[in-house]
């Protein structure tokens, strides 16, 4: 095997066709680095997404949204109209060396332009065309247009993220998308493996409503089993009481109270004079309490009842106070390394400028440098969320300019002159 042969990514061999909006970037972004060829087709000018800030040197560009570089990165770029019928039939011909195509369209639309499933099929019976919209190809909801904060919304996240005592708050960073996104990147590839075994492509219906809905499924059983409806409890978790402090320079996620972790806190508190009276009889049945009826305790024997916390929030208020007095004496990195030592479950809770000093991240080397020739400069991309040891995640270039593959494609693998492109172009197809 080659050097490049076992380097090769493990959809090295798929084509993919990315007509995707934001919705369905991440999916794309995630068969171009597992390998597979996408060929991202661009309205001619260049595709909307290049208008989503933030920008190289907050200087507003098609050509330096940092937004853009994240998501096509590895990507090839062709411009094209879909509203021509010359566009579509250039469409129609590189469908027949595709092997996916992600879509985000509203429902039927493809289909209104003769671009529909079963219009492709016959072009090509293996493709996966996999369709991402807000609320799926059918159903009441299917023509609604949908932001990812409807997405959210609707599927529950938003009522479950924020403070109790506030209205439901919105889950940043495109989650809803993004859950949409990768279902769809599973749902593909499953279809891929399926078409492996069968030959036969098909349709896949993703909608962003019901991927949220799954990432919050306990919410959904909780009220279907018990008619609980889960509520938004902050730096809470659901048992009651805090998880996320403040300590000297930042915040850490911590679990005291669960495997008796608490009494060498405590003991550590103590020895600094931080314990206040937590040494004290009423104060230990109550952490003792506390610590039974953390819900991921993996341990035999009865279990005290929750309900034996019942009336007592000014005590657990006292406990999280004198706990938090003394985390805020010591930093992140101190608090970290003395629990890690005690077998307590502490992080502490990162930033992004945090992330890119992390020694960990740093020594798995997951940090990608990206060059970008027509900016003068590298920049540091995000790196893996998995490994594979035979065929490697990769990014192996920058993303594209607006149509800096058109020639590549259209001349060398259709087979146009550079004067029908000339001509194409002058049209308003290319």
């Amino acid at each position: 095997m080659t050097e490049q042969e076992e380097n090769a990514g493990a959809l090295s061999d798929i084509r993919v066709i990315d007509l995707a909006g934001p919705i369905g970037l991440y999916c794309a972004k995630q068969l171009a680095e597992l390998g597979a060829d996408v060929i991202k087709v661009e309205r001619p000018g260049g595709d909307r997404t290049r208008n989503i800030g933030p920008f190289y040197h907050d200087e507003p560009h098609p050509e330096k949204s940092l937004h853009f570089f994240h998501f096509n990165a590895n990507k090839r770029s062709i411009t094209l109209n879909l509203e021509t019928t010359q566009g579509r039939e250039i469409l129609k011909r590189l469908v027949k060396t595709a092997d996916i195509m992600v879509e985000t369209f509203p429902p039927g639309y493809l289909q209104q332009l003769g671009l529909g499933y079963e219009e492709l099929r016959k072009i090509n019976p293996g493709l996966i065309l996999t369709s991402i919209t807000g609320f799926g190809q059918s159903g009441p909801f299917k023509d609604y247009k949908a932001a990812d904060i409807v997405g959210v919304a609707m599927g529950g996240l938003m009522w479950l993220a924020g403070f109790p005592e506030q209205p439901p708050n919105y889950a940043g960073g495109y989650q809803g998308y993004n859950l949409a996104s990768i279902n769809s990147t599973m749902s593909a590839l499953m279809a891929l493996h399926y078409r492996d075994i069968t030959g036969e492509g098909q349709h896949v219906d993703v909608s962003m409503q019901e991927a949220v809905v799954t990432s919050t499924e306990l919410g959904v059983i909780a009220y279907a089993t018990r008619k609980i409806i889960r509520k938004r409890t902050g730096r809470q978790v659901y048992r009651g009481w805090n998880e996320v402090f403040p300590c000297k320079d930042g915040y850490i996620m911590c679990s005291p109270f669960g495997a008796a972790g608490w009494k060498q806190m405590l003991e550590w508190a103590d020895s600094e004079g931080m314990a206040a009276d937590l040494k004290d009889e009423r104060y230990q049945d109550l952490l003792d309490i506390m610590s039974d009826v953390q819900m991921d305790r993996q341990v035999s024997g009865p279990r005290r009842d929750p309900k034996a916390l019942a009336g007592r929030d000014a005590e657990i208020s006292h406990v999280e106070q004198v706990w938090e007095d003394f985390l805020l004496t010591h930093t992140r990195e101190e608090l970290y390394r003395k629990c890690q030592s005690m077998g307590i479950r502490l992080m502490p809770i990162y930033s992004a400028a945090d992330q890119l000093q992390d020694p960990q991240l740093t020594a798995r080397e997951w940090f990608i440098p990206v060059a970008h020739p027509e900016l003068g400069h590298v920049l540091t991309y995000a790196g893996p969320p998995y490994r594979l040891s035979r065929t490697p995640w990769q990014i192996r270039k920058r993303a594209p300019l607006v149509g800096e593959h058109n020639l590549e494609i259209y001349k060398e693998e259709l087979g146009f002159s550079v004067e029908e492109l000339l001509t194409l172009k002058q049209q308003g197809v290319i």
